[in-house]
């Protein structure tokens, strides 16, 4: 068909072409969960949604149709549901070549179209394909999440390692069910085989038959009463002379006994039966027991025909062993799994013809087998020629002993495979949990050798690149407790002793991991202490891996390996997975910090230093938020005009981010050039910095009181003071009198905010105080807190003021810092006040010397 007419949407298209692969549907069915979903699945689903941060995540199987075989916060009942192929993203991302990733379903062409986007389900999706041992794709791991969002290389990596290891529980859990299936088809061959057993137990006379034997004499439950006369009953009558001798004799020298006899039945019919069995002895060399096996040998008078046949359409490898641990059989499956044919083995001794299997789990077993008369069951690894892994079961019978087995080396090999994907995400689990969060990343850098060491290397040492470029050794782990103050000397002084053409300079200059031999690292350092502790630390090879942030190395993990085989190349890929990682937290650490600084240069040049008026003393505090920028949007200021007059200002701009910094710090410079050219008043202040937001076009929202003193000369007489002041929108000032009550001047709620509206009216207010009297203008984050609500954080002011009305201003504000917040607020916090010393004496020392502009007048009420 022309691409220019196809119009059907994305999800039929893929789904034609996941339906047209015939070989992809058949691998895909073989892998299909029996119940429908799996614990091990969802355990990986549930990993994928934490590590990767999402709401849900999820397994399909697809065949003609979409199986959910796992998930993680899905709706309830979603796992193991079956939905059309054409509505799913699971099935865009089968069909196409890679991961799918979706930052936004919404505007996405391949995927907006689908049902759980247009529900509102899936606002991003990261999805990557399942893909078979035969290379065909069965499904897909997907993560996904209501909201947009990006994904990064890393997201996509982790979710490819999680969809492997997806991918092996599904071979494992299909490997363990067709193990099953055989097991149940052995059972079967053995029952058609019509084989019976028997115990007599001499000293009791109590005869046990098993079901089918008791079914070939012709008895049931009931009417079997257990002794040897039953069994004599059923005998023909010219076999039962024959018969009694046998098993007399047998009895009698503690031998094999060996009889093929006539059965009759009830109803007169006449079967053969050939038994095969043992006397045992007891401690005084008597026989206390006969124990043995029978089968109905009708039709075949060669007793091993019929049985043979059996062994022979088993899907499993049978062999016997006789008396003389000699082979006396060898089925089909056992010729091919054994790698030589029966005539070959027949006659030979096993522990002389497989070597390896002297002093091994297999002579221990086969040995406790006859001497214990009970079966055993175990798996085992036997060397070359075979080299694979085998689930055996053997059997004791009178002539020696029946072995089953099947190889297992693929299962084997996949639940391996399985454990070290398990213990390779636990460690990437718990690498992420050790960095996540931590502002001090050198600290849980040098953490990261106790973490890789066992599973990934014998010891490991954890270098980190200081700011200057100087390498620097933070932290160390050695497996073996004793080789620990070893390593941790060595580390520190290795880097002095280390060539330009060591790998850990070359891994600092281009970037790249560098694996070397032991021995070779050994000879590159300068003879001395680092040569000879190394001696002693004996590794086989060394991997150093460069932990990289951002276009920089600021870091390495060099892991160290005492085997000679050293490090596996997934082992090698998962610990360089672990370095990135370590190395984005250190990037990460470092972009902070040098936010930090830049922060903290902001919050200096914009909180500056309140002038010292003649008998008042001005002090100011500013804290920012424990888990914030180290400035935002709240300010003080103090200033004076040109008439003499002081002015405090508190403000708080909305926001708690450098663009909330920025805007304050254009607020404030607005304010202070008004006030300071004007000499106007607090509401004429707000008035125009209303105006001039308005004229630049600020487009922010803040609010501020201002708070101007006064003092004519009658006032100065009388030893008081005026304070006018306009609040837009701020907590009111408190005022604390010289006899140490709390007023607060009005309501906390105020006059419209700046930004608003320019042309509100705004009121002013007008106090008298009398010298000795303290005023304190704050923002919010003084007194606000999660647990509380506004009002209980302005009485914990209030009381704590009344405390602390004694103490000299400095020491009162940083009591009250320490009682409202303990030095980690919420929110910012910022803190203005004054204190109206007597001016009929001298200024206080604790106040400082006068300070004032030499333009403006230093006795204002004159």
């Amino acid at each position: 068909m022309d691409v220019s007419t196809d119009r059907s949407l994305p999800g039929e298209r893929a789904a034609a072409r996941l339906t047209s692969d015939p070989a992809r549907l058949d691998e895909a069915r073989r892998l299909l969960p029996v119940d429908g979903g799996s614990r091990a699945l969802d355990r990986l689903a549930q990993l994928a949604a934490r590590l990767l941060g999402t709401v849900a995540s999820q397994v399909s199987l697809l065949t003609d149709v979409q199986l959910v075989a796992a998930g993680d916060g899905l709706p309830a009942g979603t796992v193991g549901t079956r939905s059309p192929l054409d509505e799913s993203l699971c099935t865009v991302t089968a069909a196409g070549a890679g991961a799918l990733v979706v930052a936004d379903a919404r505007t996405d062409e391949r995927v907006r179209s689908l049902p759980p986007v247009v529900s509102g389900q899936v606002g991003a999706y990261l999805g990557t394909p399942l893909l078979g041992m035969g290379g065909q794709v069965i499904g897909a791991l997907c993560v996904f999440g209501p909201e947009a969002r990006e994904w990064s290389e890393d997201d996509v990596a982790t979710l490819r390692q999680l969809a492997e290891s997806a991918v092996t529980e599904l071979e494992l859990s299909a490997l363990v069910r067709q193990y099953e299936h055989d097991r149940v088809r052995w059972g079967l061959a053995i029952d058609a085989g019509g084989v019976g057993t028997f115990d007599w137990d001499l000293a009791t006379g109590q005869l046990a038959w098993d079901e089918q034997l008791i079914r070939m004499f012709g008895y049931d439950a009931e009417t079997f009463d257990r002794s040897i006369e039953a069994f004599n009953a059923r005998l023909h009558p010219d076999d039962l002379d024959r018969v009694s001798e046998t098993l007399e004799h047998s009895i009698a020298t503690c031998s094999e006994y060996d009889a093929e006899y006539r059965v009759v039945l009830p109803d007169g019919d006449t079967r053969w039966v050939h038994a095969r069995g043992r006397a045992l002895a007891g401690p005084d060399g008597r026989a206390v027991r006969v124990i043995g096996a029978a089968y109905d040998t009708t039709g075949e008078r060669e007793a091993a025909t019929r049985l043979t046949r059996v062994l022979e359409a088993m899907p499993a490898g049978f062999y016997s062993l006789d008396r003389e641990w000699r082979f006396t059989h060898v089925n089909a499956e056992a010729e091919r799994l054994l790698g030589r044919s029966r005539d070959d083995l027949l006659g030979r001794v096993i522990w002389e013809d497989w070597p390896a299997a002297v002093n091994s789990i297999f002579e221990d077993s086969y040995r406790r087998a006859v001497r214990t008369g009970q079966p055993v069951a175990f798996d085992a690894y036997y060397p070359a020629p075979l080299e694979g892994w085998y689930e055996l079961r053997a059997w004791p019978s009178p002539d020696g002993l029946s072995v089953y087995f099947t190889e297992i080396t693929e299962r084997r090999r996949m639940q391996e495979q399985a454990t070290r994907s398990a213990e390779r995400l636990a460690i990437l689990a718990r690498v992420s949990a050790e960095l996540a969060g931590t502002l001090d990343a050198q600290a849980a850098a040098a953490h990261l050798p106790r973490l890789v060491v066992p599973s990934l290397a014998d010891f490991a040492v954890v270098t980190i690149v200081d700011p200057d470029g100087r390498p620097r050794d933070v932290g160390s782990w050695h497996i073996d407790s004793a080789s620990r103050p070893v390593l941790e000397r060595y580390t520190a002084v290795r880097l002095e002793s280390m060539p330009a053409t060591s790998p850990v300079a070359r891994a600092l200059l281009s970037g790249e991991p560098v694996r070397e031999r032991g021995r070779t690292v050994t000879d590159m350092l300068l003879p001395g202490e680092a040569r000879d502790l190394l001696t002693v630390l004996r590794p086989e090879s060394a991997a150093v891996l460069p932990m990289r942030g951002r276009g920089r190395i600021l870091g390495l993990l060099t892991l160290y390996f005492r085997a000679i085989t050293g490090v596996e190349d997934e082992d090698l890929a998962m610990a360089q997975d672990v370095a990135d990682r370590a190395g984005l937290a250190l990037d990460n650490a470092r972009l902070y910090n040098a936010q930090q600084q830049l922060a903290e240069g902001l919050q200096r040049s914009l909180l500056t230093e309140p002038p010292e008026p003649d008998h008042a003393e001005i002090a100011v505090r500013y804290l920012p938020a424990a888990e914030a920028a180290r400035v935002g949007g709240d300010w003080y200021d103090a200033f004076l005009q040109p008439s003499g007059s002081t002015m405090l200002v508190i403000g708080d701009v909305v926001g708690h981010d450098t663009a909330a910094a920025a805007a304050m710090g254009q607020l404030r410079g607005l304010l202070r050039g008004i006030a300071t050219y004007s000499d106007a008043g607090p509401v004429e202040v707000l008035r125009g910095l209303d105006a001039s937001m308005t004229t630049l076009q600020t487009r922010t929202l803040a609010t501020a009181a201002v708070a101007r003193f006064e003092q004519t000369r009658d006032e100065l007489a009388r030893g008081v003071t005026r304070m006018r002041w306009a609040n837009a929108g701020h907590l009111p000032p408190l005022v604390l009198n010289p006899d140490g009550s709390v007023a607060e001047l009005a309501s906390w709620k105020g006059d419209l905010l700046l930004g608003v509206d320019p042309d509100v009216q705004r009121r002013e207010s007008v106090v008298t105080l009398d010298r000795g009297a303290t005023v304190l203008l704050y923002t919010d984050g003084l007194v606000e807190r999660r647990d509380a609500d506004l009002d209980a954080g302005l009485v914990r002011l209030r009381d704590a003021l009344v405390e602390l009305a004694d103490r000299p201003l400095q020491e009162m504000l940083d009591e009250v810092l320490d009682r409202m917040v303990d030095g980690h607020p919420d929110d910012d916090v910022a803190v203005v006040a004054v204190r109206l010393h007597p001016q009929d004496r001298p200024r206080p020392a604790e106040a400082g010397p006068t300070r004032v502009p030499p333009n403006v007048p230093a006795d204002p009420a004159g």
